[in-house]
């Protein structure tokens, strides 16, 4: 197993036992889709496709999801919303077969030890009413809410964090700890685990379940309902301040757990505003708001709407319920669509926040007249195809960190015959240091390598105008044809960047080299296509993120949060000066 996911598979445990507000999903779906990304890579049939890549990594993250929750279903429907970037009926049976294979393994697991995949189940005996939709679409306006704030101030928690606690993880965390016990141990709702508390909120009273909240009589009700909304007060701040830490993390549970105790206090009023005459039927569930809430703010966070409510389903087994979550999903999704910043979820904002190259397909692009000329990249190192020695790729490959290096024909007749990747260069460095150092007998058709041997990228066979004095003796010792891609995608300096993004979007290239007049102008990839989109909307909007007056901010925060540290190191320096003089210590010479 990678370090990287060494560390979170044992650290993953250890976050989620020390109580801070962050859920596990996110490390199953790392765990998925690294392994998603390994295994096509033993296969030259799928490791040399895009799209066949793409399948996999989506089939492997609803894998991950379906675990998590013990949601075959709902992980397909996760994989195909919001990973894959174009639907195939093929990859929605990758899904399908992945998600099934990994909850057959964990029902035999028996994790809960219950005999059931899911976390907890819930059964309502009673059904909805409709006089209960404008609780529903209450729910669902604070789902919406819940979603746009959250994911408005973590971003800007992590460009604090960014900014000034880039080096101070462990501290970081140490503290979050201490502030979480302290703020939540007073209140149950977030004391209890997360998974617990929601089992204790989605309940329903009766048959037997004493739970406080189903004794509770008009004034303790009260006492309850504002138990629940401060829950919700505080639930939200932990995630914002929680989320994006350096421990292995997910938004899903706290979320969830968030809105369901939101969704628990609307029930409670609604119990006060429309008490149960005793034998009625039409008595109000308030373990259905809490239900319904949870699914709110789930969709809030994520903007998923139907893997949301299949999540939901197969989560809890209320299947009375699937209409009134489907109402509350809808009116989450309507406030998102209108007042957010149009970035997607927050992991879609996370992503553009960090300047990853990912061109997400459900969103709006739209680069007006801009051409290529305008986005790409004109620092571009080229390689002619005879002329190196060995040496300067040793030198090219320490010194530079370019992923991509274009073949031209000549430095100063620059036609591009091909590129060559970086690590394909350097595996193909790293083979014939070995066949040097080993010693391989010239005779079996292998020369040893010298620094000064010429290297050759392109055969002479290929370039066909090439006369036979142009290839300088022994350049053929060293050839790295093997490395260089002669097929690769194209694009005019004057061409559209509208067109480019659907080259992107439907070929799934990873650059494009550009030429001017048939002649090497520069590279353009997808993530110069995204700094150039957020640069546009700079300009009419500034920073979607983080505003400067928000630095002014941090930089007064971490002022204050300086002086602090000084007070209580002050005060900590006297207190143990104290100690030590009444017990006659005495400080040692210096």
């Amino acid at each position: 197993m990678p370090q990287p996911q060494l560390v979170q598979a044992i650290g993953l445990p250890l976050v989620i036992a020390s109580g801070l507000s962050v859920g596990k999903e996110g490390p199953s779906v790392h765990y998925a889709a690294c392994v998603g990304n390994v295994i096509p890579k033993f296969f030259k049939r799928f490791d040399r496709s895009y799209v066949n890549q793409s399948q996999f990594l989506t089939a492997a993250a609803s894998a991950g999801v379906a675990v998590a929750f013990g949601s075959p279903i709902g992980g397909v429907l996760f994989g195909l919303e919001d990973i894959t970037s174009s639907f195939r009926l093929s990859t929605l049976w990758k899904s399908y077969y992945c998600a099934l294979v990994a909850t057959g393994i964990l029902s035999l697991i028996n994790p809960f030890r219950t005999g059931q995949i899911v976390i907890f189940e819930v059964k309502y005996e009673s059904d909805w009413k409709y006089s209960e939709i404008p609780f529903f679409i209450i729910l669902g306006i604070f789902g919406g809410v819940y979603g746009i704030l959250v994911s408005k101030f973590n971003i800007k928690a992590v460009a604090f964090r960014q900014k000034y606690l880039s080096n101070s993880g462990i501290k970081e965390v140490v503290l979050l700890c201490l502030f979480t016990s302290m703020t939540g141990y007073f209140n149950e709702f977030i004391r209890l685990d997360m998974t617990e508390g929601m089992e204790v909120l989605f309940h329903e009273c009766g048959d037997g379940y004493d739970h406080g909240l189903c004794k509770a009589d008009g004034s303790s009700k009260v006492a309850f309902f504002f138990s629940l909304i401060y829950a919700t007060i505080m639930r939200m701040l932990l995630v914002i301040i929680s989320y994006g830490a350096k421990v292995p993390c997910g938004i899903f549970v706290p979320s969830m757990a968030a809105g369901a105790t939101f969704g628990r206090a609307i029930g409670i009023l609604a119990e006060l505003m429309f008490p149960c005459k005793e034998g009625s039927d039409q008595c109000i569930i308030a373990g259905t708001y809490a239900f319904l809430g949870a699914a709110s703010a789930l969709s809030g966070i994520t903007h998923l709407t139907v893997a949301v409510v299949v999540i939901m389903f197969e989560l809890t087994g209320a299947i009375r319920y699937i209409i009134p979550t489907m109402i509350c999903v809808g009116v989450t999704k309507m406030i998102n669509d209108n007042f957010s910043n149009g970035c997607g979820g927050i992991a879609d904002q996370m992503i553009k926040f960090n300047g990853m190259p990912f061109i997400d397909v459900k969103e709006d692009h739209d680069f007006e007249d801009a051409t290529v000329e305008e986005a790409m990249t004109d620092t571009v190192i080229a390689l002619p195809y005879i002329g190196l020695v060995v040496q300067d790729i040793e030198t090219l490959l320490a010194k530079c960190k370019f992923s991509v290096f274009p073949v031209i024909y000549h430095s100063e007749n620059p036609i591009v015959l091909g590129y060559v990747q970086r690590a394909d260069l350097l595996a193909y460095m790293n083979k014939m240091k070995k066949e040097r150092v080993g010693g391989v007998n010239p005779e079996d058709g292998i020369r040893f390598v010298t620094d000064n041997k010429l290297v050759l990228l392109v055969e002479d066979h290929i370039l066909n105008s090439l006369s036979n004095s142009q290839i300088l003796e022994g350049s053929r010792d060293i050839l790295f044809e093997p490395v260089v891609k002669f097929q690769f995608f194209r694009a005019s300096v004057d061409a559209s960047l509208n067109s480019v993004l659907q080259t992107f979007i439907k070929l799934g290239p990873r650059m494009l080299i550009v030429e001017d007049q048939g002649k090497l102008a520069g590279i353009i990839s997808r993530k110069d296509l995204i700094k150039f989109e957020l640069f546009l909307h700079h300009l009419q909007h500034e920073n979607i993120f983080v505003s400067n007056k928000d630095y002014t901010i941090f930089s007064k925060f971490w002022e204050a949060l300086n002086s602090l540290n000084s007070i209580v190191g002050g005060l900590v320096g006297q207190i143990r000066g104290r100690v030590l003089g009444n017990r006659g210590f005495e400080p040692i010479a210096q």
